[in-house]
């Protein structure tokens, strides 16, 4: 994860940019293969879209089901077009667009909510078939403590609030977060 290089992650911000202008274009994928190995591991990635400082999209695979160069690909478009919370991108947006990639390890089950430490660990909370899924920069972004947060985490997966104090199943993940530079504001 932390091996990308400098190289390797303009690289990829490139591809998730791309694969939103095609999309917009109605061109499919674009074919460019990656130089580095590292690039054609599998791995869990979230691609996230701000506009003007405001979330605008994030979708991602919390594990490792494709290549990641694949899954900037894919999630970008999604993060862009699927996002239920959004309208899709539209053509004029692109150009202000800033766009984040999270390159997750393996999330792992921890024993006692403690154990969650912020700005270090995303989280995934889920009792039966709910799940909710937070990235280690948004309790950061938040101002969030790691009660707030877990609490959040319950919302996000349909829960009440507190259910974290009552019996759900918490992993935590690190993540390899990098952005482009953020455009200037006029």
């Amino acid at each position: 994860m932390s091996e990308l290089t400098s190289s390797d992650r303009s690289w990829l911000l490139r591809q998730a940019r791309e694969s939103i202008s095609r999309h917009l274009r109605g061109q499919g994928p674009h074919e460019e293969k990656p130089s580095g190995e590292k690039l054609t591991q599998k791995s869990g990635v979230f691609v996230t879209l701000h506009l003007d400082g405001k979330l605008r999209g994030c979708i991602g695979m919390p594990l490792p089901e494709r290549p990641l160069y694949i899954g900037v690909r894919e999630n970008a478009v999604a993060a862009a077009f699927q996002d239920p919370r959004f309208p899709p991108v539209g053509v004029e947006e692109l150009p202000r667009l800033h766009i984040e990639i999270s390159v997750m390890t393996i999330p792992r089950e921890i024993d006692k909510p403690e154990d969650v430490l912020v700005g270090r660990d995303g989280i995934i909370i889920s009792r039966g078939f709910q799940r909710g899924l937070l990235l280690p920069q948004v309790p950061v972004e938040q101002g969030w403590d790691r009660d707030r947060f877990l609490s959040y985490g319950c919302l996000k997966a349909g829960l009440p609030a507190d259910a974290w104090r009552q019996g759900v199943r918490i992993e935590v993940f690190q993540a390899l977060v990098f952005s482009e530079e953020r455009p200037e504001k006029d």
